[in-house]
């Protein structure tokens, strides 16, 4: 008889990772940590998931102090760093979190991060996403990657997914990483039409492409030929259709924020933990919301708490 294989489903998260700097209790002290919105995601999914599951992050580091303890940060929280490729001559990003009620922005040291670089290898990404079961990205991956590192991005996506690994697709819109609006929203909706699931917020595809309503988001990138979608509202009804059924999760709680950074990322890997494990979408939405309810309940990214208080 067949023998099952032993090794673990992998997921691959792709993107970039940063130093983050939070304002500590001491006003006049800031901590710092690692975060990233694709890391979020990768490090929330590894404390939702056991350990049939292997969860590897894809970016590009340097060789300085904030590179390696980033690097040794990742391996510490259990994710794979096989695909996490070093540069002589490039450091990682910075970020500094500012809240004003509950609600973040950001001030972001990239310009020359490492991570733009992360797609200039081709047969390092086909390496990468061989045999993968699923691959996630966001806008924000793409946003920051020269055209033709974007290219071999998705080419390199587009040839895993021919070959059985799922691919989804955070939108994450943020204009400010683009040369401008046309090129953000073109390869927006090019990223889009190539994915399986695609996870947009209803909020930036209202300012940056004009929906009228959450419905209208979805349409949209299903027209585009997404095979699922599952549209964020900000607390409000959530939208989900494609291959995988059609419906809207209405009765979800709203809450105030201490620190909303990271409320979409958290959602994701709560939604794609539950699927993975064998729940529709309507339930799947709802463990997102219940930990994306506790993720912003804290300051920062990356909150251990939050998983347990999720799963009460």
């Amino acid at each position: 008889m067949p023998q099952s294989d032993p090794r673990p489903a992998r997921i691959l998260s792709i993107g970039e990772a940063m130093v983050e700097m939070s304002r500590a209790p001491d006003p006049d002290l800031w901590r710092m940590g690692f975060a990233g919105d694709t890391l979020n995601t990768a490090w929330y999914l590894r404390r939702l998931l056991d350990d049939a599951w292997q969860v590897d992050y894809l970016t590009r580091v340097g060789t300085g102090d904030f590179s390696m303890q980033m690097v040794d940060f990742l391996q510490a929280e259990g994710l794979d760093t096989t695909h996490v490729t070093r540069l002589p001559d490039a450091e990682i990003g910075l970020y500094a979190i500012s809240l004003t009620n509950g609600e973040r922005s950001f001030s972001y040291w990239r310009d020359s991060s490492a991570a733009r670089r992360l797609a200039d290898d081709p047969a390092l990404l086909q390496t990468a996403l061989q045999g993968c079961a699923m691959a996630y990205l966001s806008g924000i991956t793409l946003a920051i990657l020269p055209p033709q590192g974007r290219d071999s991005l998705l080419q390199a996506l587009d040839r895993a997914r021919q070959a059985g690994t799922t691919v989804v697709f955070d939108t994450n819109l943020r204009p400010r990483l683009w040369s401008d609006a046309d090129t953000m929203r073109a390869l927006t909706q090019d990223a889009a039409s190539r994915a399986d699931l695609v996870l947009p917020s209803f909020d930036d595809e209202a300012a940056l492409f004009g929906d009228t309503d959450p419905q209208a988001t979805l349409d949209r990138y299903l027209a585009l030929g997404a095979a699922q979608v599952v549209v964020k509202n900000g607390g409000g009804p959530i939208l989900f259709g494609g291959r995988d059924g059609h419906g809207c999760i209405d009765d979800l709680s709203v809450d105030t924020p201490v620190d909303s950074t990271a409320a979409g990322d958290s959602f994701n890997a709560g939604y794609l933990a539950a699927r993975l494990t064998g729940t529709d979408c309507a339930g799947a939405i709802r463990a997102g919301h219940a930990l994306g309810r506790q993720v912003i309940r804290h300051p920062g990214a990356l909150i251990r708490q939050a998983v347990a208080d999720a799963r009460r």
